[in-house]
């Protein structure tokens, strides 16, 4: 069994940070595959970054250079650092994690709340 853990999300201006961090707090099991993405209302769920264990990280284009992902595989955490924040970026950010990168059994946290305000 799985269960992921987001923490993190908040109200923010525009231009601020946030740091969102997303632990698997019951399977032992190391993923190869660990990531974020964002759904904002009336919008379907698109990819933030994803972190590919042994590989690289896949960032989206619009958070590239912004928005950085890390991964501490022993402790089973992955974490997404968001910089210069953008008010359309509002939406809930959910953990995502897979065995492999094309993996259709998908593993979903519970969602954390971004706010940026103008």
């Amino acid at each position: 069994q799985v269960q992921l853990v987001e923490s993190g999300g908040g109200l923010v201006q525009a231009g601020g940070s946030l740091r969102l961090s997303c632990t698997d707090s019951v399977s032992a099991f190391s993923f190869n595959t660990m990531g974020w993405y964002r759904q904002a209302p009336g919008n379907q769920r698109e990819l933030v970054a994803l972190f590919i264990r042994g590989e690289n990280t896949n960032d989206a284009d619009p958070v590239r250079g912004r928005f950085t992902i890390s991964r501490d595989i022993a402790k089973n955490t992955v974490a997404l650092q968001m910089n210069s924040l953008k008010p359309e970026e509002t939406a809930v950010y959910y953990c995502n994690a897979r065995p492999y990168v094309s993996s259709t059994i998908n593993s979903w946290g519970r969602g954390t709340q971004v706010t940026v305000s103008p």
